[in-house]
């Protein structure tokens, strides 16, 4: 990550890249499936992020 962000960028940004992990496979197995999918899951060509932080 670049040095020219403000603390609060930087820690949104940093907080983003850990949410966008995928559903562990016990938690899967746990549910019976029920939970498949992350809701935070995003790809950065698709979705971006709406930061409206200087």
């Amino acid at each position: 990550m670049g040095s020219m962000k403000s603390s609060k960028k930087k820690t949104a940004l940093g907080a983003a890249l850990r949410r966008n992990k995928r559903v562990p496979v016990f938690v899967i197995a746990k549910t019976n499936r029920r939970i498949r999918t992350n809701p935070h899951a995003r790809n950065w060509r698709r979705r971006k992020l709406k930061l409206h932080i200087k």
